[in-house]
This record gives structure tokens, sequence and C-alpha cells, in this order.
């Protein structure tokens, strides 16, 4: 690949964490009895790639917006408790293909996240080895692209690319000018991208 760096999507591109995130979430919302919905894996990949305001104003619309902020607050920290001890499902030779692009690129991570969700991933699976630099929305306050924008800018990068599964990752590439590689086997159905893996080992394939 004619590149010097990868920036990588988090959900739906390098792991999983529906099912826990469902479990976490069952313990904070049953202590609200007048949230009668239950939120299920089917739910949560409708809300992959949305901040978590976002996801708060999605789920409970019916809810006014200091407790949509409140009930979110506290269904993210369940979260990261249950995530620092179970982690999640990482996707097929994850760690072996990061180990061989990181042998010859700079890997990051940006994604829309509250701040802690990536340190999760990176310690709970024992990868920080294999990444630069991150950031988040949660972080920052901005959008994935302006988090694309300042990874380039503080990490000096030329020629990097985004990989991402969703139509907001997509826009996050257009936004930073740069590459997409949709992750067509993550949550999302993108129309418009640059180019597409089936697998995340097809990284090392890939013809840019």
């Amino acid at each position: 690949m004619n590149i010097d760096s990868i920036i990588f999507d988090l959900d739906g591109t390098l792991w999983n964490t529906i099912d826990g995130v469902c479990e976490a979430w069952k313990t904070v919302l049953l202590n609200y009895p007048n949230i009668t919905k239950v939120v299920g894996s089917k739910d949560l990949e409708k809300c992959m790639g949305l901040t978590i305001n976002e996801i708060g104003k999605k789920l409970f619309p019916y809810l006014d917006e200091s407790f949509q902020t409140k009930l979110m607050k506290e269904c993210c920290e369940i979260e990261q408790v249950y995530l620092e001890e179970h982690g999640g499902m990482l996707y097929p030779k994850l760690e072996e293909t990061l180990n061989k692009l990181s042998e010859k690129y700079k890997l990051f991570i940006v994604s829309n996240c509250y701040d802690g969700y990536i340190q999760i991933f990176l310690k709970a699976h024992k990868l920080n080895k294999y990444f630069s630099d991150f950031e988040c929305s949660g972080a920052t306050g901005l959008s994935k692209g302006e988090n694309n924008k300042i990874i380039m800018e503080r990490n000096k990068l030329k020629r990097p690319i985004y990989v991402g599964d969703t139509n907001g990752d997509a826009e996050s590439a257009r936004v930073a000018r740069i590459p997409f590689v949709y992750a067509r086997y993550g949550f999302g159905n993108v129309k418009e991208y640059d180019y597409v893996i089936d697998s995340f080992e097809e990284m090392l394939a890939l013809k840019i």
C-alpha cells in the first residue's frame, strides 16, 4: 500500500461489544421501572457510529434530554466495568493482522465513543503496542472527521487511510480528505467507498 498510516474505527471494525453492552445496560435499566423498552442487540447495531448523546436520543426519545444524559452516563459507567473484565469479541485474526500491519505502517484509532472506551479495548486485549495514538469524540467534543484531522496533524501523517464500517465513517474520511476503506463485515451498509474488505485480514492484501 502506498500509504504511511492507517486510522481505524473501533466498533464494527476492530471488535464487537454488543452482547456485553446489552448485558451491562440491562442492570441499569432495571432500576427504572418507567423505562419499558428492552434494549437488544438489534437496537444497538442501529446506533453504531453515533455519539453517546445521539444514542440516548435514538433509544429513548420519550425521555427528556437531561434524563437521557443521566441514563447514558450510568450505562457507560457499568459498561466500562463489564468490558474491563470481559473485553469484547475481536474480529478473526485481528492481532495477527495488526502485528503485520504495524511493521510497515503507523496505526491509529478514531471513534465516536466516550473517553475511556478505546483505552478499555487496548488494555483488555493487550493491544497497546500496535497503536501510536487515538482520539474520540468523548474527549474532544468534535466529530469523527475533525478527530481524524487532529490525529493527522498531531502525528504529521501525509498519506493515511481510514477504515470503518458505517456511513458516518465514510463521511469522516471525506471530511479529512483521505481514502475510505469499507469494512463490509461490520454493522453498516455503505454505498460509497474507495476500497472494501470482507474480513479484517484482507487489510494485508489491499492494493492502494
